[in-house]
């Protein structure tokens, strides 16, 4: 069965980084949790899986996160999914920082969907959006 639906992507990086984005340059990350908004309405398992993975070719933006990222979890939005801009409102709601203007947004209109977050923004959005942690299939 084919699962879609969307998803929080946290990534924390332990020390402070500074990775090149492609077409947004070279970004400094400091040491910390990161949240990326995403949606899968072609296979929730097989993306979540992709993220996880650190042997790809990269070909988004969060492929350069993910890679290099010591640590991640996911929050799936399933069977129901929130909209991935109603994810970002929740975020930007719970007191996440926006990362990077442009940064995994080119479909929709939304400045962003990466955000540096802290434990308490991390838990209020998890909570309110109703999100079970992801766990591979």
């Amino acid at each position: 069965m084919m699962r879609c639906g969307t998803y929080l992507l946290f990534m924390t990086f332990d020390h402070d980084m500074k990775i090149d984005i492609g077409a947004l340059g070279n970004v400094s990350f400091p040491a910390g949790e990161y949240c990326y908004i995403g949606s899968a309405m072609r296979g929730l398992d097989q993306r979540l899986g992709r993220h996880f993975s650190k042997e790809k070719t990269i070909h988004w933006h969060i492929d350069r996160l993910t890679v290099t990222a010591d640590h991640m979890e996911a929050y799936e939005s399933y069977p129901e999914p929130i909209l991935e801009c109603q994810l970002v409102g929740m975020v930007e709601t719970a007191a996440g920082e926006p990362v990077l203007n442009g940064f995994g947004c080119s479909d929709c209109d939304c400045r962003t969907h990466l955000f540096k977050m802290n434990e308490d923004s991390k838990r209020s959005v998890i909570s309110a959006a109703k999100l079970k942690p992801y766990k591979p299939r």
